[in-house]
């Protein structure tokens, strides 16, 4: 039987107005406001080969600090790749002069994120890697040390992206791109820092990494949950940890103090030349 001219046209035109939109890549433009946890909308779909594309210039490694949270209280933590890869050596801070040194650093040769090990670790954090949770529009809260001080943001996701980076390390990735809404303690400019720092929903589980920012989109990016359960399946590293306090938009600055304090987020020092840091543990 032969197909009707027509709706071959009707085809034609549909798969090019389809193609037109998916190019059409609104990256540069601030996405629409959304209040609240009210506005959620539909289950975030798996990674695909159509998800735009971010370019991270990874320089060479240099001395400095980043965030990392503990896992379980035998001593092993999750940051990011970017902040402890190639160090001479890497502490977790746990006092004002005192460092627990780390004696394994783990990183993802697939994803810019990385394993820590200590000799113990304070409390630890709870994990949620189930990536068919993920919904457009939920709320996260991003806990770190952003400029080396305390700091945190809230966004909401926006979609998934495909993290290209190029430089000390090449590596693509997929990555959840959430939309900045807010942060607190005044904080402005680069959130440099906060790079390693939990990812929180609102129930108090960590779903993700902070991994890299753009200011001008007004974007943070973190790394996939699969990816986070897809290290700790190669490391053989089985998270034991409980959930944060619940977080809102209206606490989340006193909670993330609290597990600051607690060292369950804590500041992470690489360092890159023949600098010694103070020796001490949580």
């Amino acid at each position: 039987m032969r197909i009707p001219d027509w709706l071959i046209y009707i085809a034609v035109i549909g798969a090019i107005v389809w193609v037109l939109f998916r190019l059409d890549d609104p990256a540069d433009q601030a996405p629409p406001a959304m209040p609240g946890s009210e506005a959620i909308g539909p289950v975030l779909p798996p990674a695909s080969v159509f998800d735009p594309e971010v370019l991270v210039e990874v320089g060479p490694q240099q001395s400095g600090v980043g965030t990392a949270f503990a896992i379980d209280e035998t001593g092993w933590w999750l940051t990011a790749r970017h902040v402890v890869a190639d160090c001479k050596d890497v502490g977790i801070i746990v006092g004002r002069r005192a460092a627990a040194r780390v004696t394994t650093v783990r990183p993802a040769p697939f994803a810019d994120i990385a394993l820590l090990k200590t000799e113990r670790a304070p409390e630890a954090l709870a994990l949620d890697t189930a990536e068919d949770k993920l919904r457009f529009g939920q709320l996260a809260y991003h806990v770190g040390f952003p400029q080396g001080r305390q700091g945190e943001a809230v966004s909401r996701l926006y979609r998934r992206e495909k993290l290209v980076a190029r430089g000390r390390y090449d590596n693509e990735e997929p990555v959840l791109a959430w939309a900045e809404l807010g942060r607190t303690r005044g904080l402005n400019g680069s959130l440099a820092g906060m790079s390693g720092g939990p990812v929180f929903d609102e129930k108090g589980n960590v779903i993700g990494i902070t991994i890299a920012e753009s200011a001008r989109r007004g974007r943070i990016y973190t790394a996939s949950p699969s990816s986070i359960a897809r290290l700790l399946g190669l490391a053989n590293v089985e998270p034991v940890g409980e959930p944060a306090s619940p977080m809102t938009r209206a606490n989340y600055g006193p909670k993330s103090d609290m597990l600051r304090r607690s060292l369950a987020v804590a500041q992470v020092v690489c360092v890159a030349d023949g600098t010694d840091f103070i020796d001490g543990g949580p």
